[in-house]
Parts: structure tokens; C-alpha cells; sequence
């Protein structure tokens, strides 16, 4: 009898590993994607964080100005930062009847007659408002320099109460962050806030206290 081949390695003993190696490579992509999901998740968090801490920090700096005027005990003109941080004035527009002003002097000689009109004020345009803070911005004086106290009898504080409303402000500011915004006030009517870009560069409109 002729030698018979035996075959040490028949092909049935191969069957099993081509559903082997489609596992491995099914696991690989598996692991991969849940990598990646993994990844994007992260980061969506990472974001979040970012934003929220973003947001926190921005609450803790918001500057909030008011402008106003009152009676008692003299007539007088009121900025005020009713926020959390420091406002930084940028830009000032003052007006009287709609009509942009220089200065107090040019203010009240629209207000009353041109002449020599005093007061005491203080600077608005460049100024940094503290949370809190308050500042007088100008106080008329009769014509022995003091200031107009109330006094329905006194014609100068009558005139001055009725037309300080004819006063508005348009004042730009930002935070400490760059975040900018307009506040359009007036002596006797309360202030509106606008979120705003950037704020303008002074001009010849802009007020030069």
C-alpha cells in the first residue's frame, strides 16, 4: 500500500478564527466611538464651565448707572453706580431741549438767561464709578454762591424745579471686562440702560465735564 498525506492542519480547524478577528475589530471601533463620545462630552462640560464661571464672574463686576435730580434740600444733579462693580465712563452727552451742551454754564444759560450762572459740579466724562457710589454731578448756586435750598417762595428754585427736567444724559460706560452699555436719563424721569457694542469716541457733542 502507497503512503497516505495526513493533513495535520485541516481546514475545518480554521473556521474559528475568522468570527474571532471580526469580534476584535467590532470591539476596536466599539471602544473607539465610546472614546470619542467620551471626549465630546468632556469637552461639552469643559464649555459649560467656562461659561457659567464666565457668567459669575460678569454678574460680580456689573456696574449699573442711574442719573437723577431732586428738590430737597437744594436743587441738585445725581449720578449714582447702583451695581456690583465699577462703571467706567467712556462717553458723555448732556442736552437741553434735545440740544447737546459743553458744559453746566452752557446748560443753565439755555435753562435761565446767558449770563454768569454758578454752581458746583463734578467731572463725569473719564470718571470710574465704585459699586456704590454716588456722586453729585452739579448743584446751581443763586447769586451769593449757595446752593438753591427749597423754597416754593424763591422764583429762581420754582423755575429750576419745573425745567430741570429739560435736562437729559446719554452716558456710555463699561465694565471691567470690556462688557459697555448706554444710559439715557433725565432730571425727573428714571434712566433706561441699553447693552452696547462698544461706546463711542468723545466728539464735539460730547460733554466736556
Amino acid at each position: 500500500m502507497g503512503r497516505q498525506l495526513i493533513d495535520t492542519n485541516p481546514t475545518g480547524n480554521k473556521i474559528g478564527v475568522v468570527p474571532e478577528e471580526r469580534v476584535t475589530r467590532g470591539a476596536s471601533r466599539y471602544d473607539a466611538v465610546i472614546a470619542t463620545l467620551v471626549g465630546l462630552c468632556a469637552l461639552c462640560v469643559s464649555g459649560y464651565t467656562a461659561y457659567m464661571q464666565r457668567q459669575q464672574v460678569r454678574a460680580a463686576v456689573w456696574p449699573i448707572l442711574e442719573f437723577d435730580s431732586s428738590n430737597a434740600p437744594d436743587i441738585h444733579f445725581t449720578l449714582a453706580n447702583k451695581g456690583v462693580g465699577p462703571a467706567i465712563i467712556r462717553n458723555v452727552i448732556v442736552r437741553v431741549d434735545g440740544q447737546p451742551v459743553r458744559n453746566w454754564k452752557e446748560a443753565f444759560e439755555r435753562i435761565l438767561v446767558p449770563g454768569e450762572h454758578l454752581g458746583s459740579e463734578s467731572d463725569m466724562r473719564g470718571h470710574v464709578l465704585a459699586a456704590g457710589e454716588s456722586m453729585t454731578v452739579f448743584t446751581p448756586h443763586d447769586a451769593e454762591n449757595n446752593p438753591i435750598n427749597f423754597d416754593k417762595s424763591n422764583p429762581l428754585w420754582v423755575k429750576l424745579n419745573k425745567d430741570r427736567g429739560r435736562v437729559t444724559v446719554e452716558i456710555c460706560y463699561c465694565s471691567t471686562l470690556g462688557e459697555c452699555w448706554t444710559l439715557l436719563g433725565s432730571g425727573m424721569t428714571p434712566s433706561t440702560t441699553t447693552e452696547t457694542r462698544r461706546c463711542p469716541s468723545p466728539s464735539t457733542t460730547s460733554f466736556q465735564q
